[in-house]
């Protein structure tokens, strides 16, 4: 089943759940999905800040591309712009705009000469490492103003929801708290 498609039987089992007098709430798909927008606002939010506080003139979608190449080392034009979900021209514009501020190198692939190899520079991997500590930083700082009592459920939560959508533990990811 796509995730499309277990999303539209969720809200379909959802919806006549709610209708049923006496439904129990507790887990209701619209309620957690509401909760989880208004959660990713915030980080988001968090994201823009500690990326202006580095680096004010990166966009969140070339900081993106850096934590890519930053996690997956050099990379293909191409497989950058699958990593990011758009298009090759995309990805070529973005390649052009870090590799002019010094974020990162372009080289003719040694294989392929009509390709290009993206490699993460000196300056990039530091915008991305201090990016990512900011972050952390004011998430540690959200999380401790949380009664101590919701700490573990809501660790319990995410990792649930992470599983469900197939994201690694920020743990085990060199860059934690990194987008792909």
């Amino acid at each position: 089943m796509s995730p499309r498609s277990a999303r539209s039987q969720a809200s379909t089992e959802n919806v006549s759940a709610s209708a049923r007098p006496g439904a129990e709430h507790v887990g209701d798909i619209d309620r957690v999905t509401e909760a989880v927008l208004t959660a990713s606002r915030l980080l988001v939010a968090v994201s823009a800040r500690s990326l202006n506080e580095v680096q004010d003139s990166l966009t969140l979608p070339q900081f993106r591309a850096l934590v890519v190449l930053a996690s997956r080392g050099p990379l293909r034009l191409t497989h950058l712009a699958e990593h990011l979900a758009v298009n090759p021209s995309t990805a070529m514009r973005m390649a052009e705009r870090l590799a002019a501020a010094g974020m990162i190198d372009r080289a003719p692939n040694p294989e392929n000469r009509r390709e290009s190899i993206l490699a993460l520079t000196g300056t990039g991997r530091r915008v991305v490492d201090q990016a990512t500590s900011r972050r952390r930083e004011e998430i540690a700082a959200i999380v401790a103003s949380m009664p101590a009592e919701h700490r573990d459920r809501f660790v319990e939560a995410l990792e649930a929801f992470n599983v469900a959508g197939g994201e690694p533990p920020a743990g085990h990811d060199p860059i934690p708290l990194g987008w792909e």
